[in-house]
């Protein structure tokens, strides 16, 4: 699980593939909890808040309320 701070100092395609990633994750383990017991079922609400996590960020990025660290960085050079 990555922290906010962590997330910040990504990079834009970075946090994207990162989604992208969880969410696949989150619905193979969606598939498998209607088909058989899952061993950590906690696992799903991680996943869950973790995607919320990174969307909000994202969110924050495109209205311009806070930018990404690595972003800034690469502007500023």
């Amino acid at each position: 699980m990555l922290h906010t701070r962590e997330i910040r100092d990504m990079a834009l395609e970075e946090i994207e593939d990162r989604l992208n990633d969880l969410q696949e994750e989150l619905f193979n383990l969606k598939f498998r909890r209607a088909i058989q017991q899952l061993e950590n079922p906690l696992k799903i609400r991680v996943l869950r808040r973790e995607i919320a996590r990174l969307k909000t960020i994202l969110n924050e990025h495109e209205k311009g309320i806070r930018k990404l660290e690595a972003t800034t960085e690469k502007a500023g050079r």
